[in-house]
C-alpha cells in the first residue's frame, strides 16, 4: 500500500494531477499506520502482522 501511494505521488506530480496526488497521500498515511500497527503487535484486520 505504501509502494503504491509513493507511485501514486510521484504520477500525480508528473502529470499535474491532483486527485493522484491526494490518493497517493492517504495510501500512505494508511499504509505507515497498518504497518505501525503491526509492528507493535496489534492485530490488524484479523491478522498479528501486517504485511
Amino acid at each position: 500500500m505504501i509502494v503504491l501511494g509513493v507511485i501514486l505521488l510521484i504520477v500525480g506530480f508528473l502529470t499535474s494531477i491532483s486527485i493522484l496526488w491526494t490518493i497517493g497521500i492517504v495510501l500512505v498515511v494508511v499504509g505507515l499506520v497498518l504497518w505501525i500497527l503491526g509492528a507493535v503487535g496489534h492485530a490488524v484486520g484479523g491478522r498479528k502482522h501486517y504485511y
